[in-house]
């Protein structure tokens, strides 16, 4: 079967809205690597490079309260540096490239249910063309 556990996705299927980072871009740390006092990096299984997470506002009015703030990893060799805030904005407009979800079953609360973990390669600025071949835009 050609179905994998990750889809490749379009940013306007996820977010036809717009999306905003609400939060500072942060390491995402791996539990089983990681001891007391001595924090391990979670590295990204395809390409090996450290995975760091940012969450975001779907600025679909109609979503649920519940789906309003997702989070998405980005797997990158440095910190990727969010979009600056849009004049009068209080949060920065994202869109993200190379943008794949994972469905899950999420148990908590009692009541399974089908939740997304989102992955991207690279972040940027909306309208802003994305980086060529060999480039970054997340190094800094």
């Amino acid at each position: 079967m050609a179905i994998t556990n990750k889809f490749p996705v379009a940013m306007g299927d996820v977010f036809p809205h717009g999306a905003f980072v609400v939060s500072e871009v942060e390491p995402v740390r791996d539990f089983d690597k990681s001891a007391p006092g001595r924090p391990v990096q979670q590295l990204d299984k395809d390409s090996g490079l450290p995975v760091w997470s940012v969450s975001v506002l779907d600025a679909d009015p109609a979503a649920r309260r519940t789906d309003k703030t997702v989070t998405v990893k980005i797997a990158a060799p440095h910190q990727p540096v969010p979009p600056e805030a849009a004049a009068g904005l209080p949060f920065r407009p994202v869109e993200f490239d190379g943008l794949t979800v994972t469905p899950y079953v999420q148990e908590s609360g009692g009541r399974p249910r089908v939740a997304y973990s989102f992955r991207a390669a690279g972040m940027r600025a909306p309208g802003h063309q994305r980086p060529g071949p060999g480039k970054n835009q997340d190094a800094a």
